[in-house]
C-alpha cells in the first residue's frame, strides 16, 4: 500500500494542489466578507478554530491580524507546512476533523470554509455536531460549501478528479440547524476561481450563532 492509499482523498488532493489553491481562491469576496462578518462579532482575544485551514490564507492570517488565537485544522501535511510558514502565530494541527478530540465550549468561532465536500453525509451531519459543542454558547460559526445534491459524485477540481458530497441550499441549512446552530443569514454567490482549469462555481455561505441557553 503507498502512502497516498492512507490518506483521506482530500489530503491527496491538496497536497497536489498547495499555494495553487490560495492563488484561485483566496481573494473569493464572499469568503472575506465572511471572516469580517465573524471578526465583528468575536470578543476581544477569542479563541477560535479553523476547520479546513489550508495554506492559512485568508482565513487564519485574518483572525490572527484582529488580536484572536487561531487553531487550524487539515487533513494535508502539505497545507499544514505552508500555513505554519506564512501564519506563524497561529497553531496548526495536521489532523482529521472527523476524528479529533474537541474540548466542549471552546471556542469562540468557528471556521468551516469548504472542508465538508469529500465526506459522507452522515460525516458532514456529525461534524457538524461536534462543531456545535465545541462553540461556546453564544459563539459563532462561518460555513462555506457548494450547495449541490450530489452524493459520491466525480467532478474535476482545479483539473484534479476527485469525488464530492453535498446537500442542495435547503439541505445545507437543514444540517447545521439540526447541529443546534441558528442560521442567521445564507448568502449565494458565483465565484470564478483563478485557475485555468476552473470554472464559475455556485458557493453558500451561512452565518451562524450557537444560542445561549435562556432562565
Amino acid at each position: 500500500m503507498t502512502h497516498e492509499d492512507q490518506q483521506p482523498p482530500a489530503a491527496v488532493l491538496f497536497d497536489t494542489l498547495g499555494a495553487d489553491y490560495e492563488k484561485a481562491f483566496a481573494h473569493a469576496p464572499a469568503h472575506l466578507a465572511a471572516l469580517d462578518w465573524l471578526i465583528e462579532r468575536l470578543p476581544p482575544a477569542a479563541r477560535t478554530l479553523d476547520v479546513g485551514s489550508g495554506t492559512g490564507r485568508p482565513t487564519a492570517a485574518a483572525l490572527v491580524a484582529a488580536g484572536h488565537s487561531v487553531l487550524g485544522v487539515d487533513v494535508s501535511p502539505v497545507m499544514v507546512e505552508l500555513a505554519s510558514r506564512q501564519v506563524p502565530e497561529a497553531e496548526f494541527r495536521h489532523a482529521d476533523i472527523r476524528q479529533l478530540p474537541l474540548e466542549q465550549d471552546a471556542f469562540d468561532g468557528v471556521c468551516v470554509i469548504f472542508p465538508l465536500l469529500q465526506m459522507t453525509r452522515a460525516e458532514q451531519r456529525a461534524v457538524m455536531r461536534r462543531l456545535t459543542l465545541a462553540l461556546r454558547p453564544g459563539g459563532h460559526l462561518v460555513l462555506a460549501t457548494v450547495p449541490a445534491d450530489v452524493e459520491d459524485a466525480e467532478v474535476a477540481f482545479m483539473g484534479q478528479p476527485v469525488r464530492a458530497t453535498s446537500f442542495a441550499e435547503d439541505g445545507v441549512v437543514a444540517m447545521v440547524e439540526a447541529a443546534g446552530l441558528t442560521v442567521l443569514a445564507r448568502h449565494d454567490v458565483t465565484f470564478a476561481p483563478d485557475h485555468p482549469a476552473a470554472g464559475p462555481e455556485p458557493h453558500l455561505f451561512l452565518y451562524c450563532r450557537r444560542e445561549a441557553p435562556t432562565g
